[in-house]
């Protein structure tokens, strides 16, 4: 892992991606590149010195310079409403990064599969592929999103799938990315699963509803097949999933998990 550091960053695009969330892409000159799941730190300066700082996922990997995230808006938060309204394309912030060890996946090159970039990893991955569940809830799909973006950039034959539970239709971050993702041809296409909270599409077969153990049993790699498994998101939901996972006969060894909350 690149040892982190404190970098300028240059907002090169923003745009919104969701009704309350915007996508902001930052080129960074000094900044060594990352893997699929890391996070940074992003401070924001006052004029008359105040500063305040949060944790944000990356939406993009690899050795570029370019970084990709996508910001929720938080009610009555400090910064997230200044990056999803007031930011602008060429203004500068500060980011520290890439940050977490954890919560990263690496993908293989040359059709191999990847592994989970941990210790349990390494030979028992290559000697037996493992496939790979994602689990997201709302905004916590943006890692998991560059996780997916890796294995298909990189030809990776490990067998991906992401269940997404999101409340409606137009909160989908990565919408058009995810379905291209899912259209893609074998070994790299990403099975993808999305579960609607509040509003559910039209001809869509699940009527909407909260995420459950029963459906969660359906929409994932079963117990048998050994997945590895990562889960993003609020932290109440992450808490449910990993404990009906383990319930399910998931080795808690085998899930990793990243929560968020702040503003």
């Amino acid at each position: 892992m690149t040892r982190a550091a404190w970098h300028v960053a240059t907002v090169a695009e923003a745009r919104q991606e969701t009704p309350t969330s915007r996508r902001i892409a930052l080129d960074i000159p000094t900044w060594p590149g990352n893997e699929a799941g890391a996070h940074l730190d992003l401070r924001l300066t006052a004029e008359d010195g105040y500063q305040a700082s949060r944790s944000y996922s990356i939406a993009s990997s690899g050795p570029g310079t370019r970084v990709v995230l996508a910001i929720a808006e938080v009610d009555g938060g400090e910064v997230s409403p200044f990056l999803v309204h007031d930011l602008q394309v060429g203004d500068q912030i500060e980011v520290h990064g890439p940050l977490g060890a954890f919560f990263v996946w690496r993908p293989a090159r040359d059709g191999a599969p990847g592994d989970a970039a941990d210790s349990s990893a390494g030979a028992d991955a290559a000697a037996m592929p493992r496939p790979v569940q994602l689990i997201a809830g709302g905004s916590g799909v943006v890692p998991l999103f560059a996780m997916a973006s890796a294995h298909a950039a990189a030809a990776d034959a490990t067998p991906f799938r992401l269940l997404y539970s999101v409340r409606t239709p137009e909160d989908l971050f990565f919408a058009d990315d995810l379905a291209a993702l899912a259209a893609a041809p074998e070994p790299t296409r990403l099975a993808l699963d999305v579960v609607y909270t509040r509003q559910a599409p039209a001809g869509a077969t699940r009527a909407p509803g909260r995420l459950t153990a029963d459906v969660l049993g359906e929409l994932v790699w079963p117990v048998e097949r050994e997945p590895r498994i990562f889960v993003c998101g609020p932290t109440p939901f992450v808490e449910s999933v990993a404990d009906w996972l383990v319930a399910a006969g998931h080795p808690a060894s085998s899930i990793r998990t990243e929560r968020f909350g702040g503003a």
